[in-house]
């Protein structure tokens, strides 16, 4: 597996992964930013500050829109064991799946949390620098692939 962590092979659907939405996901825990520049290089993207931020500190946890609440993906920290279990439905990993296994998923979005009904909550690429993602993050409806403005900036969402 080119990219992935040696360890990475724990990481078969344990307990706590968002993939799983009727088990339990497993409290937020703080994320060297390290594991955000890792996940930045292989989506090939930047995320806003506001993301970075609330991630660095809490990576996972939920946000409330108006639309509904939403688990949000880690971002993988291979630093142990322990924490690739937790970080295994991580944020690259679940673009990935989008991505292949969506029909009408936007090729170009990242998928950064899941209301465990199958929308996904998702960032976009700037159009005139695609390499930065927006401030602004979007529900992505799977029923009709429609894209709804949820916030302006990550800062806004409530989280719980």
């Amino acid at each position: 597996m080119t990219g992935e962590p040696a360890n990475a092979a724990i990481c078969v659907f344990p307990p706590n992964c968002v993939t799983h939405p009727e088990r339990t996901l497993p409290m937020p825990f703080p994320v060297d930013t390290k594991w955000i520049t890792e996940t930045e290089k292989k989506l090939g993207v930047r995320f806003p500050a506001s993301f970075v931020t609330t991630m660095a500190t809490m990576n996972g946890g939920s946000v409330r829109t108006r639309i509904d609440t939403f688990e949000l993906f880690p971002f993988l920290d291979a630093s142990d064991r322990k924490r690739i279990q937790r970080t295994c439905g991580s944020i690259d990993r679940e673009t990935a799946t989008a991505r292949k296994d969506w029909y009408g998923f936007p090729p170009d979005a990242v998928a950064i949390g899941a209301n465990g009904g199958g929308d996904l909550l998702i960032l976009l690429p700037m159009p005139d620098h695609p390499e930065n993602l927006q401030h602004a993050v979007y529900w992505w409806d799977h029923e009709t692939s429609e894209i709804d403005l949820v916030a302006d900036d990550f800062s806004d969402l409530p989280k719980s």
